[in-house]
Formats: C-alpha cells, structure tokens, sequence
C-alpha cells in the first residue's frame, strides 16, 4: 500500500493531467475552423476576377507621380483610388497600413471580390505592413511594390544621425535593421495569398543599396533587366512608361512572369498607351 505522501503525490498529478487536457480541449474547440466561433480566413482570392487597384504613395505621401500611373491603369479599364497618407506620410507606418486597410473595407463593402495593391517606395513596406498583421493576404489579388526600401535605406540612417526633426517617425522605422523591418524579415517575406511583384531601379539613389527592394517570394525585376540601357531614377518609377507597363502586367489577369531583354519596346508602348 502506497504511503500517505505517495498517495498525495500521486493525487497531484492526476489533477494536473486533467488541467492539462481540459485546456486542451478547450484551445481545440477555439481553433476548429469548422464549428468554432472564429473561422480562420481563407488563403488567397480568386485570380481571374481583378478588383480595384489601390495606389499608396511614398515617404512624404507625393500623389502626383500616383496620379499618372493611376491614370493610365484607368484608361486599361481598371478602377483606381490613390490613397491619401496621415500626417504627409511622414507617420507610423502602422497607422498608413490602417488607412490602407479602411479603403479596401471600403472597397470590398461595395462588392469587390478583392484589391491590387501598388505600393511606390515606402507605400511597398506599408502593404507588406497591411498584407501582414491586417489581415491583407487573404484580401488581395496582386501585390505590386515600385522601389520600396524593404531592407532599408542608407538614406533613412543618414537621416536618424541628424535628429527626430530631421528623421521623423516613417523615417526611422525605414532605417536598416529597424524593429519593423526586423519583424516583416523574419519568416515569411510574402505571406501566402496574393501574387507578389518587386519592380525597381538600379539607378535609385533614394532606396540605398538599391537591391534593397529585392524581396524574398515575389517575382522580382529590375528595369535594367528588361531595359539594359534606361536610366530611370527613383522619382521616375510611377511615371515611366516601361514600369507603368510591368505595373499593368502585374495586376493583369494572367500570372505576372519573368520578362526578357526583348519584352522591352512591347512594355514601353503598353505603358504609353500604344500596345
């Protein structure tokens, strides 16, 4: 026969074994995605029915640019909204990610299936922002990023010696190695769901290093690749016809692909309105 303080012991861990499977059961009936309270969300949209597309501008939250490109998508036959930035886009990134989200609510609440996301240099990170901790992935079809510091900018850095003054908010969280970039690098660069696509320059003095923009999972094209010979600048990304052209294949029906040296003048005449 087992001794008062064996028999105790042996009382503990049995109640201690049922905690543990109640809790159990408990975190099981949460998460079952079939009779729980809270579903998890599907993964991806369909591809074959393009929704609107959603412009967000840069640091400084610029439209003209925006406004160019948003005008050429339009006359495709696309319907196109370019956001407007909190705070000149100089914010929290958090916080533009959040007017982001309360325009594709928006959209999706007067019937859109889902969005194309065009994100111009910091407007990219702030997609990635909104793809990832809002929900996003499960909403968008394309996500397209023109030039966008996802591993951070020399500039930003530059900016961060000079002050809070100098560097607000945006600025500092684009700094290399940021707690926010550090975060959208860790695991999965491009969460499931939607079609990635990195466009970017390598004559960008704004986005330092300029392979910066490169972004793990996505279909990633330089201008230079296609246009061995085009000179295109940070600021020239939403205007210039050969990127306004791989914008337009990137939210195309069709899966985005790898384009080739001789797809060159096809996508600067399709930019330019002149397929």
């Amino acid at each position: 026969m087992a001794s008062p303080r064996r028999r105790l012991f042996l009382a503990g861990c049995a109640a201690l074994t049922l905690a543990v499977l109640v809790v159990a059961a408990i975190a099981v009936v949460r998460h079952d995605p079939v009779g729980g309270d809270t579903p998890r969300p599907p993964v991806g949209v369909p591809q074959d029915r393009p929704g609107p597309v959603l412009l967000i501008p840069g640091y400084g939250g610029e439209r003209a640019g925006l406004l160019v490109l948003a005008s050429r998508l339009s006359a495709a036959g696309r319907q196109v909204h370019v956001l407007t930035l909190p705070g000149r886009g100089e914010g929290d990134l958090h916080l533009q990610a959040m007017t982001l989200d309360r325009a594709v609510r928006a959209a999706m609440a007067g019937g859109a299936p889902s969005v194309d996301v065009v994100g111009y240099s910091a407007g990219g990170v702030v997609a990635r922002l909104w793809a990832r901790e809002d929900g996003g992935a499960a909403r968008a079809r394309r996500i397209v990023t023109l030039g966008s510091p996802h591993h951070g900018t020399d500039l930003a850095e530059l900016g961060a010696l000079l002050g809070a003054k100098a560097c607000p908010v945006a600025c500092r969280q684009l700094r290399p190695g940021s707690a926010l970039l550090a975060r959208l690098a860790a695991g999965d660069e491009t969460p499931a769901g939607p079609r990635w696509t990195s466009i970017w320059t390598r004559d960008d003095r704004v986005v330092t290093p300029p392979g910066s923009a490169r972004l793990s999972g996505a279909l990633d094209i330089a201008v230079q690749q296609v246009c061995r010979h085009r000179v295109v600048a940070h600021g020239q990304l939403p205007v210039d016809p050969v990127v306004t052209g791989l914008v337009l294949r990137s939210v195309g029906v069709g899966p985005p692909r790898a384009l080739r040296p001789g797809d060159c003048v096809r996508l600067a005449r399709l930019g330019s309105g002149h397929p």
